[in-house]
């Protein structure tokens, strides 16, 4: 049984494997979702480097974009196969490129057809299947109209909705503008869950902090964080020690980085560029004392040719007792 009370949200091209294993050193207990992989290029396409992951990520959900049953099913199967958690089938992304491929939010206007999905993709796996959907699109907005969308797919025996508590517009705002310019609707999500109390309810939109989760908890099955998970991880160590007690996160930032260094030397001395972890970890002191030179030294010098973990060793020594050895030493407090 997966624990949804907090997870950290698909971000399309942030929440690749190397965010999500930084994002588990910070909190142990989240459910962590892959960003979007679509069909097409799961079947067509690379998959170690869609699906590849390390163990310590679970529990670990796999977010699919895709319209075609029989599509989505097979990749459901190749999903379950590498190991992940949970198959959740994107319905709230509203992008253009998106929309031309006939999936993500305009699959609102046709719950029968996400219905197929759903039932395709769970009579091939044995993982839990789940959709993520906005409260609306363009002018079909009314809570009625959304329940008819829930029940209809919740007929097809999905039992767990995410459901990003703004509508979308399709034509005319930016998937950043439709993440910040409709206006939040709390209430039609808290309804929901009173009118489906069967139902597993997860909100997301708009939450960043602990008091926010709490707040939401008290009427939602979960809570779902995304760009501030982003600019400002340490807030899921405070929010994962809250509300799962044990096991508990780092004591300091300082241990996170330690932890990190084995696994992105591991990584850089097979070829990857260092970057493609330091962009992950620029907000890790966010509002601490040091922070602007942390990202500074990260940002210079993580793109040099030959960059290796000494930069990162660098960076958190413009830290105010900063140190990081990558043996057992004790670390200052961070």
């Amino acid at each position: 049984m997966i624990d949804r009370t907090l997870a950290v949200a698909p971000m399309l091209d942030w929440s690749d494997r190397y965010f999500r294993f930084f994002m588990r050193l910070i909190s142990p207990s989240a459910l962590l979702y892959s960003e979007m992989v679509t069909t097409g290029a799961l079947l067509h396409g690379d998959r170690q480097r869609l699906l590849g992951l390390d163990p310590s990520e679970h529990p670990l959900a796999l977010q699919l974009g895709g319209s075609n049953p029989s599509d989505l099913a097979r990749c459901c199967r190749i999903g379950e196969q590498w190991g992940y958690d949970e198959i959740n089938l994107n319905v709230g992304c509203p992008s253009d490129r998106v929309q031309e491929g006939r999936f993500g939010a305009c699959l609102m206007a046709e719950p029968r057809l996400v219905s197929d999905c759903v039932v395709a993709m769970k009579n091939t796996v044995s993982v839990p299947v789940t959709v993520k959907h906005r409260t609306g699109i363009d002018d079909r907005d009314s809570y009625q109209e959304l329940c008819d969308f829930v029940g209809t797919v919740a007929e097809a025996g999905c039992s767990t909705f995410i459901v990003h508590a703004r509508k979308a517009w399709l034509k005319g705002l930016s998937p950043k503008e439709n993440r910040e310019i409709p206006p939040l609707e709390y209430e039609k999500v808290h309804q929901l869950k009173r009118d489906f109390p069967d139902l597993q309810i997860v909100i997301n939109g708009g939450i960043t902090s602990l008091d926010d989760c709490r707040n939401q908890l008290d009427r939602v099955d979960g809570v779902m964080i995304g760009r501030e998970a982003y600019r400002n991880p340490w807030l899921l160590a405070e929010i994962d020690r809250e509300l799962f007690g044990d096991p508990a996160p780092p004591a300091n930032r300082i241990q996170v980085i330690e932890q990190l260094l084995p696994f992105t030397d591991n990584l850089v001395r097979n070829g990857l560029p260092l970057n493609k972890i330091t962009r992950h970890i620029l907000g890790l002191f966010h509002g601490e004392p040091g922070a602007r030179a942390w990202r500074r030294h990260l940002s210079s010098n993580a793109t040099k040719k030959q960059a290796d973990i000494s930069v990162i060793q660098e960076a958190a020594r413009q830290l105010p007792g900063g140190r990081v050895l990558m043996n057992d030493n004790p670390t200052p407090s961070m």
